[in-house]
């Protein structure tokens, strides 16, 4: 059997940071269980956050307006995109699963961990209007968030003052993993690291050590399947009323995202407990 392969995509400018502690574990924990584990350290490889020509080998298609998404996927079809990136694409086309580790900044991801998600996942490579969602490229790979918070758990509640958790997650769960297609993992938030004691913390590792030894067999995040919509311009994109007609009479919306104004269903974006319940009803749907 080959040698399975995980990338861990990695922004902390410290290595005597949290998030290095728990990249090591990670590494360390993978590499015991025989994955070959490739580690993109942005901060230490000075990794360029912002999308430019200068990431485009060659003459452009239309010169007249730069167009970054339809250029990068041409540069991408002829072998012309910079060398960083078709380095790290290299590396997402060899991994099965793909761990982000990052401490939350603004709720969302560092400008250097942005940069890699802008510049790496390129329409082509990653993404197409035809390959998307449950469709996507990358539906045969696994991936997942790992983040550090500066605040407390009870602070990203519903009724917490940062709102609720889920919310937060889903541009990036939903609009960037899962649009390029990964199956995605619930996320391992480490709440609030800096303002608990150095017995908490380690507790915090140890208890990510212990997941890994099982992440791959775990069930993924519900989303809401292309099945559910009508995938064509004429109909825009746009929810089958038949599947609101049947969502009717249930408590919860299908997703964070496809609420369809009622309450949303409980920890969606955190939690896989309800995994499989769209798919089911998208076959229902067809």
């Amino acid at each position: 059997m080959a040698q399975k392969t995980v990338l861990i995509v990695y922004a902390h400018q410290s290595p005597g940071s949290f998030n290095a502690a728990a990249r090591d574990v990670a590494m360390e924990e993978l590499r015991e269980q025989g994955y070959r584990v490739l580690v993109s350290d942005l901060y230490a490889m000075k990794f360029k956050a912002s999308a430019t020509r200068e990431d485009i080998i060659g003459d452009l298609k239309k010169p007249e307006l730069f167009q970054y998404g339809d250029e990068t996927m041409f540069a991408w079809m002829e072998g012309r995109l910079s060398e960083d990136i078709m380095a790290e694409q290299k590396k997402v086309q060899e991994a099965e699963l793909v761990i982000f580790q990052f401490p939350l900044y603004w709720f969302g991801v560092p400008a250097i961990m942005k940069g890699w998600i802008d510049r790496v996942l390129t329409q082509g490579f990653a993404f197409s209007l035809e390959k998307m969602y449950n469709h996507g490229i990358f539906k045969d790979k696994k991936a997942m968030l790992s983040f550090t918070t500066g605040a407390t758990q009870t602070m990203f509640r519903p009724d917490g003052i940062n709102g609720d958790i889920n919310i937060i997650l889903w541009p990036l769960q939903n609009g960037t993993l899962h649009f390029c297609g990964f199956q995605v993992l619930p996320p391992q938030i480490f709440w609030s690291p800096a303002h608990v004691p150095h017995a908490v913390r380690t507790a915090m590792l140890e208890g990510w050590r212990a997941r890994l030894k099982g992440l791959l067999a775990e069930k993924t995040l519900t989303f809401a399947p292309c099945e559910l919509f009508d995938l064509s311009f004429q109909g825009g994109f746009l929810m089958w009323p038949t599947v609101k007609e049947e969502r009717e009479c249930e408590p919860y919306g299908l997703t964070t995202g496809h609420h369809l104004g009622k309450p949303l269903p409980p920890d969606n974006q955190i939690s896989a407990e309800s995994a499989g319940e769209c798919c089911a009803q998208a076959e229902c749907w067809k």
